[in-house]
């Protein structure tokens, strides 16, 4: 990248602390970021849980070599698996204090999956590999994200600054669901961050060719009424007519990426630093208009902007209300469901197979109980196990709630902060993007109580099995409803305490969202006097920029073609 793009940003960063513009600070990084990376081209696999975007890689490599499964398997984007061309097969994992190991390509689940790497207890960052096979793209590197409605996020700071680094973005969206809410929020998002966004539309094989037609039609009304963009939209399945479906996207998007590599890169970073100009003006012709003001009349103005409903105190005790009152009714929720739908299967279940079980059980009551406890830790662990793994989805509904109730508190704050400013000052903010990611938790463990409520196997020696098993099968089996609700209710409690910490810290994440954007306009507004000059000339110096980077990447272009 040209020395000119690090003048620009490192320009654009002195502004910004000279005029406490903190809001802006995720993006400015993300932008010196990729004008540092000269090697690749990020193109991120984005979508919700189970839209297909690691089954898409792998069709891209031509193995599975990530790892796919019912549950959410790839974890959070703290733990980030790159994909990228190199001249010899390898896998290197980079951990979070900055020390790397290389592993075998097999190995790779190990470090990326929930299921083998729990609450990432293995401290990983990144996972790239290394694959011949994908030399026809050289030059990008694919990255495979968690789904955005299962993100098990356990470093806050890391994953807030991801999204802004994408270079390009393949916004997967499975054919079996329609187009969300939560799609069009991550499409209006990226639209800031690269001028390189294409709709994968997954599982095409689920739709007849006419059905196919009826959604992609949809969704490009949707998109263009919501957004007033329309992007590429690509059919995509990996069960038939894959070949077809990959020419399709690699003539596409993924050719030109490689193809016009280094023009691409400057196009991504030239439309970041252009994004970041645009709002980098706004903000200070908030300033400016409040320098032109007197004293008493910019006090004034910020008693009209900072007017009751965005208080930040108000704000906060509307989130902390919203989020207490989520929280109260997580037990009762996950309790309710899991009680209503599980309790009697299992009992069921474990009783019948436990009968069948005891018949091969020889030896004395010490033996026969420590078969029974090694039985039922392990059937109740695998039951509790499944449960948690097939209706995970359901315990969610009371932090769908609160992101839900958070998000419309936000949403309203910025709209009523925007507007106040566009009332007093006549000025139009940009939309600012902020993200909650939902935090889903890993599984937990099932604990059990002796066997006995004194240790009566202990006396086995005084207890002839001939004469009083029956009675020892019927106590064990007696014991199974209690096992049951007991392990069913510790299950609640756990998804609770996860589930919980999640709407704590959405909340929280919110709060920051407000107190960002209240002080970077209370500085606008106050540091303002005496400085009308200076702060319009940094406007005008800014369009200079503007202007004159636009027509240097006009230029640049122009030559590569």
């Amino acid at each position: 990248m040209s020395d000119g793009t690090f003048t620009i940003i490192d320009e654009l960063q002195s502004i910004c602390e000279r005029f406490s513009i903190s809001s802006l600070n995720r993006q400015i990084e993300a932008a010196r970021d990729l004008a540092a990376e000269s090697r690749f081209i990020d193109i991120a696999i984005l979508g919700q849980f189970k839209a297909g975007k690691t089954s898409f890689i792998n069709s891209l490599i031509g193995k599975s070599v990530l790892p796919v499964g019912v549950i959410p398997v790839t974890t959070v984007i703290t733990r980030i698996t790159r994909v990228q061309y190199g001249e010899q097969q390898r896998a290197t994992v980079t951990f979070l204090d900055g020390s790397k190991i290389e592993i075998r390509i097999d190995e790779v689940g190990e470090y990326i999956s929930e299921a083998r790497n729990p609450a990432n207890c293995k401290n990983v960052a990144v996972v790239d590999l290394e694959l011949p096979v994908l030399e026809h793209y050289h030059g990008l590197r694919f990255v495979d994200t968690p789904g955005l409605g299962s993100v098990f996020k356990y470093n806050t700071a890391t994953s807030e600054d991801w999204l802004p680094r994408v270079g390009a973005a393949i916004v997967a969206i499975s054919s079996d669901r329609p187009l969300s809410e939560s799609d069009l929020s991550l499409l209006r998002e990226l639209m800031v961050y690269t001028p390189d966004i294409v709709l994968l539309l997954t599982k095409v094989d689920l739709l007849q060719p006419d059905q196919q037609a009826e959604v992609v039609r949809f969704f490009k009304e949707t998109v263009q009424r919501e957004l007033g963009v329309e992007f590429p939209i690509y059919l995509y399945s990996t069960r038939s007519d894959m070949e077809r479906y990959r020419t399709e996207l690699d003539r596409g998007l993924l050719e030109p990426l490689a193809k016009n590599h280094d023009t691409e890169l400057q196009k991504i970073t030239s439309h970041k630093i252009n994004s970041l100009i645009r709002s980098c003006i706004e903000y200070l012709e908030v300033a400016l208009k409040a320098s032109q003001q007197a004293e008493h009349e910019r006090e004034a103005i910020k008693k009209l902007i900072f007017d009751e409903r965005v208080n930040y105190d108000l704000i906060r005790s509307e989130l902390f209300l919203i989020a207490r009152e989520q929280m109260i009714r997580t037990r009762d929720h996950i309790t309710a469901h899991l009680h209503a739908k599980h309790s009697r299967r299992l009992t069921r279940e474990i009783m019948e197979e436990l009968r069948e079980a005891m018949r091969g059980w020889r030896g004395n009551l010490w033996k026969f109980t420590r078969q029974y406890e090694q039985w039922i830790a392990q059937t109740m662990s695998a039951k509790l196990q499944e449960v948690s793994q097939t209706e995970h989805q359901h315990f969610f509904d009371t932090l769908h709630k609160a992101r839900a109730g958070i998000a419309r508190s936000i949403t309203l704050f910025k709209n009523l902060l925007d507007r106040n400013i566009e009332q007093v000052l006549g000025i139009q903010l940009s939309d600012v993007q902020w993200d909650i990611s939902i935090e889903e938790p890993a599984h937990p463990d099932i604990t059990f109580a002796q066997s006995f409520d004194f240790h009566l196997d202990l006396l086995w020696f005084l207890i002839p099995m001939f004469l009083f098993r029956r009675a020892f099968e019927r106590h064990f089996l007696n014991r199974i409803p209690w096992a049951v609700e007991v392990n069913l209710s510790r299950l609640a409690y756990q998804w609770e305490v996860v589930v919980n910490k999640a709407i704590e810290e959405t909340k929280n994440k919110a709060l920051r969202y407000v107190e960002s954007e209240l002080t970077t306009i209370d500085a606008l507004l106050s540091q303002s006097q005496g400085q009308t000059e200076k702060i319009g000339s940094t406007i005008e110096r800014l369009k200079q920029i503007k202007g004159k980077h636009g027509n240097e990447q006009c230029c640049m272009m122009s030559d590569e073609y």
